[in-house]
């Protein structure tokens, strides 16, 4: 008997020694290239110049949002390194600076890069590479797309289910109408034209009477607008980047073009659009949105405005208050800073992707109340509600309920 005790007693203790070690290794930081005990290293590409420069502010306010995480201690005790290069929104740049940020920085992943074209460009590339090209700053829907490309992650709403909820609207209120388009002739541009076709069925064929395409090489799109005054519609469809946004809503006051005009979500800023167009000039115009408006007085006592407001005094004073872009930038990094926390100790590629696939009901201070992030492995679209709003004075004016614009739904 004293012997099997004996025996007994050896492999408790085996067992004790074995729980020790396997609870050591679990508890184990794992890295991949671009985290270590300290520093977190995110890659990101911006259109600091080029056509597309009015949205460069992004990468801007997202660099003062991680100077803010570092500030107050970093993410789990690491302190955020944020490395952005401009592409000037030119699609072989993208992929000159992508391979920058993956073989001479060696970042852990590449954060918001922005453009439907630019990140077409690299999409394959860091795939290849398996390294994420998480919340990619454009809604085209193929970001969506987790079986062929798992490492690229979208975040905003896609513009096909933006343009459904145009459709929507318009066969609700306006069965009738003659639809004009003017859209930038590539992805982006196809997609939102694409959602909108598909959202009106059958009725696209009779109800969309002209559309009209530019290249960003453009400086101006203005003989683009006097040519669809000429077709008569009543509704404009202006899927356009804020540059030609501006220029359209200027033009079309100009020569007193007056039809109901839909403009797509990622030019509704009024600091970038609005404002230089000339607000008079706007009044009625149609958009939608998922992230509260900063110059809307009802969110003047709200939590996530005030959050908002003090991080931009105390981190970003020269950033524009009433700039879209600033608060889209300011909610994209929050949602970053989510997916790497939950990351823990385990800064791996593949854990970062897993974190970002796994998201539910994320709330977030600058989402408009009932918009929530949610994400699977099936799922790589994390945000797919929207609300309609319509310009008045000098603000948006929010109206009709939150509208889920899932693709298939």
């Amino acid at each position: 008997m004293p012997a099997i005790q004996l025996r007994l007693g050896a492999f408790s203790a085996a067992l004790a020694v074995l729980a020790v070690t396997s609870s050591g290794a679990l508890a184990q930081k794992k890295y991949d290239t671009g985290a270590t005990d300290t520093e977190i290293k995110i890659g990101n590409i911006m259109p600091y110049s080029g056509p597309a420069s009015a949205y460069g502010v992004i990468g801007k306010t997202e660099e003062a949002y991680f100077k803010k995480i570092n500030a107050e201690g970093g993410i789990n005790g690491r302190k955020i390194n944020f490395v952005s290069y401009d592409d000037a929104y030119s699609p072989p740049k993208t992929v000159e600076q992508a391979r920058k940020l993956v073989e001479s920085d060696e970042v852990l992943l590449v954060f918001n890069p922005l453009g439907t074209p630019p990140n077409t460009a690299i999409q394959k590339y860091l795939n290849s590479k398996k390294v994420p090209q998480l919340f990619v700053a454009t809604g085209a829907t193929k970001w969506n797309d987790p079986k062929d490309f798992p490492w690229t992650m979208g975040w905003q709403p896609n513009y096909q289910s933006e343009s459904r909820i145009y459709a929507k609207y318009i066969l609700k209120e306006k069965p009738n109408a003659k639809i004009a388009i003017l859209y930038q002739n590539d992805d982006y541009g196809k997609d939102y034209v694409k959602g909108l076709k598909d959202g009106l069925g059958a009725k696209a064929a009779t109800m969309i009477v002209a559309e009209e395409s530019y290249e960003t090489s453009q400086p101006t799109i203005d003989s683009n607008i006097v040519k669809l005054k000429s077709t008569n519609a009543d509704i404009f469809f202006n899927v356009t980047t804020p540059k030609f946004a501006a220029q359209a809503i200027k033009k079309m006051a100009e020569i007193e073009w007056k039809p109901l005009h839909f403009l797509n979500n990622v030019s509704a800023s009024i600091g970038a659009v609005m404002k230089p167009a000339g607000f008079e000039a706007s009044q009625g115009i149609i958009s939608s949105a998922y992230l509260k408006d900063t110059s809307d007085p009802q969110w003047k006592n709200d939590a996530g405005m005030k959050a908002f407001d003090e991080f931009l005094a105390k981190y970003f004073p020269e950033g524009n208050r009433i700039d879209g872009a600033v608060m889209y930038g300011y909610t994209v990094a929050q949602g970053l800073v989510h997916v790497l926390k939950a990351s823990g100790d385990n800064l791996t590629r593949e854990n970062v992707m897993k974190q970002a696939a796994n998201i539910k009901g994320l709330e977030l201070g600058s989402m408009l109340p009932g918009i929530k992030v949610n994400t699977s492995p099936t799922d790589f679209a994390p945000i797919s509600q929207l609300q309609l709003m319509r310009f008045k004075g000098d603000k948006w004016d929010l109206f009709g309920e939150v509208i889920s614009g899932d693709v298939g739904g």
